[in-house]
């Protein structure tokens, strides 16, 4: 049997995963293919770094807010793990991506 995940854990790693993943990740896009409120996804966009995770946001756009994110290390996180497990972090948040 495997031990269960942590929620949070669960949902930081999906979303590193998705910036990762995604052409030009934003927080709408974000919103789009999780159905997330915003704040959410602020909240672990900016947590993110506080794991060793390292994202930036890459102005593209006239207006300040426009652009969207970049993840540039994944820090003690294997990336491979991550997608090897990507079924089960969705489960345990109850996610399905597309």
């Amino acid at each position: 049997m495997t031990p269960d995940l942590n929620p949070t854990f669960c949902r930081r790693l999906l979303v590193a995963h998705l910036i990762d993943t995604l052409e030009r990740p934003s927080v709408p896009t974000l919103m789009t293919v999780t159905g997330w409120p915003r704040r959410t996804l602020q909240d672990i966009i900016k947590a993110l770094p506080g794991w060793g995770i390292e994202v930036t946001f890459v102005e593209d756009g006239v207006r300040h807010n426009d652009g969207y994110y970049r993840l540039s290390s994944w820090g003690a996180f294997r990336q491979e793990w991550i997608s090897a497990q990507l079924d089960r972090l969705c489960k345990v948040v109850e996610l399905r991506l597309p």
